[in-house]
């Protein structure tokens, strides 16, 4: 297992969640998929997670994105461009995949979650370097 979090999915469609599902823990991460709004409120209020992986079609994604500022939102669309949610993806949303999602991306951006708070977690000036 690479990481003691867990991806949070939260889509209403349970194949796509499934098979979201499928790839990250494949890829050795925990998952935990919940299909409804209020579901994923829930959920989040009890437990942490590295990441959460929703539909953009969400509207409430700056006000998850400021109750949850640990957490990484990762959202997945059909659409090319959202000019609609220009703020949301600028400065709350970590990254966004097309459908169909490319497990390799998928994967790709967990990791770089999961490195990403594991380099902000070390203390300050502690690197390799020596000096």
């Amino acid at each position: 297992m690479k990481s003691g979090k867990s991806v949070l999915i939260a889509n209403m469609d349970r194949n796509e969640a499934g098979h979201l599902a499928d790839i990250i823990t494949a890829a050795g991460y925990p998952s935990q998929a919940c299909h409804s709004l209020a579901d994923m409120m829930n959920v989040l209020a009890e437990s942490s997670f590295l990441a959460v992986l929703l539909d953009i079609d969400n509207r409430s994604i700056r006000s998850l994105a400021m109750a949850y500022p640990d957490i990484c939102f990762l959202c997945t669309s059909r659409d090319r461009f959202h000019p609609e949610l220009k703020e949301a993806l600028c400065y709350h949303i970590f990254a966004c995949i097309n459908k169909p999602v490319d497990p390799d991306e998928l994967v790709y951006w967990i990791r770089c979650i999961r490195n990403n708070q594991t380099d902000s977690r070390d203390p300050p000036g502690n690197d390799d370097s020596g000096e």
